[in-house]
């Protein structure tokens, strides 16, 4: 039985051209639907059963995927965004691309194409190349976006080992900064703490102001041995009546690593230029800096919960990302000003190039960049300017989908490098990957650390901890009775 099932494909009537036809056809389907199959059948069982073999470990590795996906998500998250285990995949994807390659056009050469009837000979040979072609292509991109993540993953985040939560959930500090030509040091325009229940995904965004003051650092900040009554307050190693470099929250940052060229700009006494020196010596090897490290305690201080994380996102690089993502959908509240400047003699507003009009827009990098930086047109100023911020953080995460960022994956890898920076360890991705998954099912609560509910210049840390524990509350999984 198996010699006549056999002696059609690999020892057929040559004579025959509507034979020849029909084994053809079938030789480019097999061939395709199951690589190696043809080769088995018709040539070289050597090349068969090895690209057999390679077909059967991709398909059941696509299926242990899936299934891991299903049953373990988060270990096997955490397997595919390891850069070894994305390397070897990329190798593999490339290798498999080229047996197809080799497998597709011997497949080709088996079919005799002189031997198949004319009006045959074309639509064999196109369907064969294009079912060569095709396949072996996707492959090859499939390898290069590998490449691109694996590259994206290893620029971006640190080889640390994983961090438990604390108190079940995750705290991370995120950063806004709007990185100009013309702006000194890092001085950050939106301040937000987030913080996601470690099993479902609810999160609170804790908005802080900017010009917050005065806030209180925990008890083992090396911060406390400056200011022991909260930052600025009195008396502290500045003087007895207090005092700092900078002042508000977002200017820690330049606190701890310009105090040299502070001091020398604000002809202070020489000793404060040494005030911090060796605070948080450890901190570049973590992927953070002193500063970065001296905003997290005081944000720690400041809303009662241990921040564990930053994320730093330059509002610079959000437009690349906006025109990789093809743009974002912004419900406009109020007509904005993209440039301009306030004269100061008329006090009018001049130099604007255009304006943002009202109602739903898409929007390219260049306007949703001016929407979130535009520091005219608001009633309440600064303090629009840091929801719009926040509004567009939240509508880039929805643009963000699954569809949109895989076909477009490579694009948005070239830009992540040079929009994000973060001390999250490598270890922690597919946890927070998984995380991030959960919290698409819940609304986040938010927490503005605003007037009327907060006067920045007058804190009360007690009235605000217990806004973010409220905050907090409200975002924790219902207790069973």
């Amino acid at each position: 039985m198996s010699l006549d099932l056999e002696r059609p494909l690999r020892n057929p009537d040559t004579g025959s051209a509507p034979l020849m036809s029909k084994r053809a056809r079938w030789l480019v389907v097999i061939g395709f639907l199951l690589p190696g199959s043809a080769q088995v059948l018709a040539g070289s069982r050597r090349l068969g059963r090895f690209g057999l073999a390679a077909t059967l470990v991709l398909i059941l590795g696509g299926v242990a995927a899936l299934l891991g996906l299903l049953f373990a998500r988060v270990a096997t998250l955490s397997v595919f965004t390891n850069g070894f285990v994305l390397l070897a995949l990329q190798i593999l994807l490339i290798a498999y691309a080229l047996l197809w390659l080799v497998l597709g056009f011997d497949t080709l050469r088996l079919t005799r194409l002189v031997r198949v009837q004319p009006g045959w000979r074309v639509p064999v040979a196109i369907l064969s190349v294009l079912l060569t072609l095709v396949p072996s292509a996707g492959a090859a991109w499939a390898a290069t976006t590998v490449g691109a993540g694996r590259s994206l993953l290893g620029d971006l985040f640190q080889g640390a080992p994983a961090v438990e939560p604390v108190d079940g959930r995750y705290n991370i500090l995120l950063l806004g900064t709007d990185a100009g030509a013309d702006r000194e040091g890092l001085r950050p325009d939106s301040i937000s703490l987030v913080s996601v229940d470690a099993e479902t995904g609810q999160s609170v965004i804790i908005g802080l102001p900017r010009e917050l003051v005065q806030m209180p650092f925990p008890e083992d900040s090396p911060m406390l041995d400056v200011h022991p009554n909260g930052f600025c307050v009195g008396p502290n190693a500045f003087g007895p009546y207090g005092g700092c470099l900078t002042g508000y929250l977002n200017g820690l940052h330049a606190e701890l690593e310009q105090t040299a060229e502070i001091v020398e700009a604000e002809g202070l006494p020489e000793e404060f230029a040494h005030l911090y020196d060796g605070m948080y010596a450890d901190a570049h090897s973590r992927g953070s800096s002193p500063g970065i490290e001296a905003t997290k305690d005081a944000v720690t201080g400041a809303t009662g919960l241990e921040v564990q994380f930053y994320v730093l996102v330059n509002m610079d690089a959000f437009s690349s990302l906006i025109d990789a993502l093809g743009g974002v959908t912004i419900d406009v509240q109020e007509r904005l000003p993209v440039g301009g400047q306030i004269d100061e003699y008329t006090g009018e507003l001049v130099g604007v190039q255009q304006w943002i009009e009202p109602g739903e827009q898409q929007l390219d990098g260049f306007a949703a960049q001016w929407y979130a930086r535009s520091r005219y047109g608001s009633a309440n100023g600064d303090y629009d300017r840091m929801q719009r911020q926040r509004e567009l953080q939240a509508a880039i995460l929805a643009q963000m989908n699954p569809a949109n960022v895989l076909t477009k994956f490579q694009d948005v890898a070239a830009v992540g490098g040079e929009l994000v920076d973060t001390d999250i360890p490598q270890s922690m991705l597919g946890r927070f990957v998984d995380l991030a998954t959960k919290a698409r099912e819940h609304a986040p609560v938010n927490v503005e650390l605003v007037p009327p509910a907060v006067d920045p210049e007058m804190p009360d840390y007690a009235a605000i901890h217990r806004l973010v524990a409220d905050g907090v509350a409200a975002a924790s999984p219902v207790e069973e009775e």
